[in-house]
């Protein structure tokens, strides 16, 4: 093992992921070299995992709060008041470098990370769900990834007892060296009792719960902040080891000590392991902290100071304990069967000292190894805004049946039933709306109140035009919501991208930032919590920009909710919004003509518009009207009267009224829009409160048979559409079964 007092190298300064300018402010902070295990904590601090050093700047510019936000960002969730004295807490966080060197269990610890973000400020998880991106499907270790990711993700959730509700899986090469995992969790609190991390008072119990430490993980946040090489397969010992049983034990001991009285404060140990939970709470409170580790329950003999400040063992908590009611909360913990240990006290003189057989291994200013970490101003450079694309530039399909059959078997189109599948959604007996549609539905308590969730982004919009991407990320998600019927609350994001030491890069970073803050001002929709993830990158290959939204949504009663799915014959179809024959950057241009289309621009989002649109069909919902209600994304109209078509087994006959090219409606990618369907009866009123709402809103065809036809097209057995739909992803995940 190394030794505590090993001579502080060039070459380790840079084996810890410092630059030279780096060690040179850690030498200036404390005067003088720093032992091994300085070094090591200074390193997990000050990456980028954990410090935002490349991203704090933007950060900053985002809208954060709100009449209902109680929490945003720099806690370990944010926080949303839901009314009856209820709060909603939830976040997205990255696991994406674990997955892919250990795709189960990088996913499934990354499941577990969430969740005690959620929990550990008194929440009682209600619904999990994951953004998943692969690599194209042909490479060599996408269906491995995939397996193992879905497996992980499942075996977690499942086992914890949390129903994994929604999602989005999608492929692209961009994703060959590196997946991406983002998960998403929600809890439930009582508003007046949230528990955060500040630590508060001197001299008090600094308490370790949960699990044993080990050596999992250790450099597990400084791997998450650099790009993969040709070694990735090397770093399987910094994947963290998790354990969901000890974590649903550990979520019923923290809760039951939280109704205790006993907690001050409490923090998860997430990435850094000991060191980041210690700095965070001591350093938000103004005090200094100092730990034993002697005392520090480990599973493994012989475990240096180095190894346990830096473990990512799972499954474990810190907290500061009321000194009077010790003995009661301990004996909460072994009831549980959890280790409870009391490691060390707080201090009033702002040092992070750490002792080992009673020697100082550690002895640092507590607020600067948190609060000091570098701020970089990174240059970029934003391209040039792309050009929009003609609807006559684009060629017409000889078969547009053929075309949405073939588009609706598309890896990035074809059903997730296989991986959703996988996932108790049903757990907790309070799903109103699972997997496959706009958004999910959960019923709160004994209702009638619930709670919608969705995960959204289109990466290839962010690639060509990052401002719109991210406008578009946001707006989608605010849809997804609408067409359940929901009030939009809040959303947090999981920000992906590659190295922002490239101007490039950081443009992306910059363009979309900019384009989710525009969009969350203009929808009312703050950002209360999220996760930036960089350097996602191999071989000096990036991928596609991807910030993915995470968005909650409030429903009154839960009884007055629409899904995707047709409900009866003979009902009328109606597109709300405007279709302009958008095509740029449409799955259409991409999968179909395949045009090069890396240049082309992606529809514009108008905010304007998607509140004045969205409001009305919330009204409508809300009121009844509406029986079916989709939001219009990827595909299209005819992409999306198709999935309503399978979802309720119903077909439909489409008329449109267009002077657009059959094919150009059919597929363009037009934003702000939705296929609504209600009685016959009902279509003529409702045509009337669009037009006096200022709505476009116009038939396009009537529900009913087995079939789904096109005026001008021929006709498509839903047989034939769901067999299809169905088929791709199990088709292709048995195919490897064999290899």
């Amino acid at each position: 093992m190394i030794p505590n007092d090993i001579r502080i190298t060039p070459e380790l300064v840079a084996e810890h992921g410092l630059k030279p300018d780096e060690y040179q402010r850690i030498l200036d902070l404390i005067g003088r070299e720093p032992t091994l295990t300085e070094l090591g904590m200074f390193s997990a601090m000050w990456n980028e995992h954990c410090s935002y050093k490349s991203s704090k700047k933007w950060l900053r510019t985002l809208p954060t709060t709100g009449p209902r936000v109680i929490c945003g960002p720099g806690e370990n969730a944010g926080v949303v008041d839901i009314g009856d004295g209820q709060a909603i807490i939830f976040k997205m966080e990255s696991h994406n470098h674990p997955s892919y060197i250990e795709p189960h269990q990088g996913a499934a610890t990354g499941v577990g990370g969430i969740l005690r973000d959620v929990f550990t400020m008194g929440a009682r998880p209600i619904a999990a769900l994951n953004a998943l991106r692969f690599g194209e499907p042909d490479h060599p270790r996408t269906r491995h990834i995939v397996s193992g990711v879905v497996a992980g993700i499942g075996g977690y959730g499942n086992s914890f007892g949390v129903p994994t509700v929604g999602g989005e899986v999608n492929f692209d090469p961009s994703y060959n060296g590196n997946c991406l995992v983002n998960a998403f969790a929600a809890g439930l609190a009582d508003a007046d009792k949230i528990f955060y991390s500040q630590a508060k008072g001197v001299g008090l119990p600094i308490v370790y719960l949960g699990s044993k430490t080990g050596r999992d993980g250790i450099h597990g946040a400084t791997m998450a902040s650099a790009e993969f090489g040709e070694d990735s397969e090397e770093k399987r010992p910094t994947v963290q080891i998790g354990d969901p049983f000890s974590e649903k034990l550990l979520l019923e001991a923290c809760l039951e000590l939280m109704a205790s009285g006993a907690v001050i404060a409490i923090q998860d140990m997430g990435a850094a392991g000991l060191t980041c939970s210690a700095v965070e709470m001591g350093a938000k409170g103004d005090l200094g902290v100092e730990l034993d580790l002697d005392k520090v329950p480990c599973r493994e003999a012989g475990m240096t100071a180095y190894e346990m400040m830096l473990s990512e063992s799972q499954e474990r908590m810190l907290m500061v304990l009321d000194p009077a009611r010790e003995k009661d909360a301990e004996a909460i913990f072994r009831k549980w069967g959890l280790d409870f240990a009391i490691i060390g006290k707080t201090t009033d003189d702002l040092r992070f000292r750490i002792k080992q057989h009673g020697e100082v291994m550690a002895d640092l200013p507590i607020k600067e190894l948190g609060d000091q970490a570098p701020e970089y101003d990174r240059p970029f450079v934003k391209a040039a805004k792309p050009a929009p694309l003609a609807p006559s530039d684009v060629p017409a399909p000889n078969d547009i049946a053929e075309v949405l059959t073939k588009m609706l078997g598309l890896p990035d189109m074809c059903s997730r039933r296989w991986v959703w599948e996988q996932y108790d959604h049903l757990i907790q007996g309070n799903t109103a709306i699972g997997p496959g549609g706009d958004a999910a539905v959960v019923r709160i308590g004994d209702g009638p109140k619930g709670l919608a969730f969705t995960l959204d982004v289109t990466p290839r919009y962010c690639a060509a035009d990052p401002q719109e991407g991210g406008k578009q990320a946001v707006a989608e998600c605010w849809r997804n919501l609408t067409a359940v019927g929901a009030e939009p609350l809040a959303i947090t994001d999981n920000l992906n991208f590659g190295n922002p030491e490239k101007p490039e890069i950081m443009g992306q970073f910059v363009g979309c930032i900019e384009g989710i803050g525009e969009a969350c001002r203009a929808l009312d929709f703050p950002v209360v919590s999220g996760n930036v993830s960089l350097y996602n990158e191999t071989n000096g290959k990036g991928i596609l920009p991807t910030p993915a939204i995470g968005a909650v949504g409030l429903l009154p009663d839960i009884a007055v909710r629409t899904t995707i799915a047709f409900k009866a014959a003979g009902e009328a179809i109606i597109l709300v919004g405007e279709t302009k024959g958008h095509l740029g950057q449409s799955i259409y241009l991409r999968d179909i003509a395949r045009i090069a289309n890396d240049r082309s621009a992606p529809p514009p989002v108008d905010l304007a518009v998607e509140r004045r649109n969205g409001d009305f069909i919330r009204t409508e919902i809300r009121g009844g009207n509406l029986t079916a209600v989709h939001d219009l994304s990827d595909g299209g109209a005819l992409v999306a009267v198709a999935e309503m078509a399978m979802a309720g087994g119903i077909g439909a006959a489409l008329a449109p009224q267009t002077a657009l090219p059959l094919h150009v409606w059919a597929f363009a990618e037009d934003q702000a829009r939705y296929a609504v369907t209600l009685p016959e009866s009902s279509a003529t009123a409702f045509l009337e409160r669009a037009a006096k709402a200022g709505v476009p809103a116009t038939r396009i065809g009537t529900t009913g048979d087995a079939e789904l036809t096109l005026e001008g097209a021929k006709p498509i057995s839903l047989k034939l559409l769901r067999d299809v739909h169905e088929g791709w992803l199990p088709a292709y995940m048995a195919a490897g079964a064999e290899l």
